[in-house]
């Protein structure tokens, strides 16, 4: 599956497993490491969902839920360990109701400024799992050459990099997960779920087209509502298969 994207070969790929029964943990592992996505999905019968990358089981994964609404159609409640999730299939959409993560400002921790060279920090805050990073402009963001080896020494899940838009979409971001084996990660649903609350009161807006510049490409739409961020998008089957074990 591509999610957050209209067309093959763009947005994030994810795999989703459509299970017949619940599987141990060693074998979800196990076959997410076989399939090398940056996330791969596993469902019940009963829409308990969870997520593993190749390297670990993850607490939310955004384009894997995505996916996995696609592949299901309707409307869903996924029991995860994130707490129940609703999507529900609009009209070639899939939107997804998740937990806000907003952010608190906080001071650059020891080693950005290196891993980031030749941007211009404007500002850093911390969600219950990534560092925000703003960026002076847009283009910053998408010219941005992280060093990857010592992002992966910055004490979080992952780090994201962030500006206002400069053009169609009302923000502009990167993210990169290279302690869990993802250097740049193509289009995050969960990131959103802090880039929302740090942006809403910034820009004056509730309702947010978000681009993730990334080499793949995405776009997405972020509604904040309270605690709840809502989250809409597109996907696209790429490929049918089926587990032989």
């Amino acid at each position: 599956m591509d999610a957050f994207a209209d067309r093959p070969f763009t947005g994030n790929s994810a795999a989703v497993v459509l299970l017949t029964e619940p599987r141990g943990d060693d074998w979800m592992q196990q076959v997410a490491e076989e399939l090398k996505h940056a996330a791969t999905a596993f469902v019940t019968p009963d829409d308990h969902l969870r997520w593993f990358t190749p390297e670990r089981e993850v607490e939310l994964c955004g384009h894997a839920t995505l996916a996995t609404a696609h592949v299901l159609g309707g409307e869903r409640e996924f029991t995860t360990r994130s707490g129940v999730l609703t999507c529900k299939n609009d009209d070639g959409w899939v939107h997804m109701d998740l937990p806000a993560d907003p952010p608190e400002l906080t001071d650059p921790p020891i080693g950005l400024a290196e891993a980031l060279p030749h941007a211009t920090i404007k500002a850093t805050a911390r969600g219950r799992t990534d560092l925000l990073v703003e960026l002076a402009s847009a283009e910053e963001v998408r010219s941005a050459r992280p060093d990857l080896s010592a992002l992966a020494r910055i004490p979080s899940r992952g780090v994201v990099i962030t500006a206002a838009g400069d053009g169609e979409a009302d923000i502009v971001s990167r993210c990169f997960y290279p302690a869990a084996g993802i250097g740049e990660d193509p289009v995050t649903g969960s990131a959103h779920c802090t880039l929302a609350p740090y942006w809403v009161p910034r820009l004056q807006r509730a309702d947010l087209l978000a681009e993730q510049a990334s080499p793949r490409g995405g776009f997405l739409r972020a509604t904040l509502a309270q605690d709840r961020v809502r989250l809409s998008g597109r996907a696209v089957t790429v490929l049918h298969g089926r587990l032989n074990t």
